[in-house]
């Protein structure tokens, strides 16, 4: 299981496009193969500043949904939004600790 981390920064004036835009396309995100989880966070100070955390069977799932016309069509519009570059992590769990 990968998990994928997007941090994204915006225009303040372009947070509503992006929220519009992934309002469209989340559940087709989501149910793209391989994508067994998918959450949108907002930073609690910066409202401007949003995150994508997802969980894939496999990079190469990954590596498909960002070789998608649907990444394609998702992407070009969001990266018109940024007023700064995003930064994108990959990450396995290593360890759950409970109570």
């Amino acid at each position: 299981m990968l998990i994928r981390i997007v941090r994204m920064t915006f225009h303040e004036e372009k947070v509503a496009a992006f929220l519009e835009n992934f309002e469209i396309h989340k559940k087709s995100i989501r149910n793209f193969p391989g994508c067994h989880h998918l959450e949108l966070w907002q930073d609690e100070n910066k409202k401007n500043i949003f995150m994508t955390y997802s969980h894939w069977e496999s990079e190469e799932h990954l590596n498909q949904y960002r070789d998608s016309e649907l990444f394609k069509i998702v992407w070009a519009f969001t990266k018109t939004l940024f007023s700064e570059k995003p930064q994108a992590y990959s990450s396995k769990k290593i360890q759950k600790v409970e109570k």
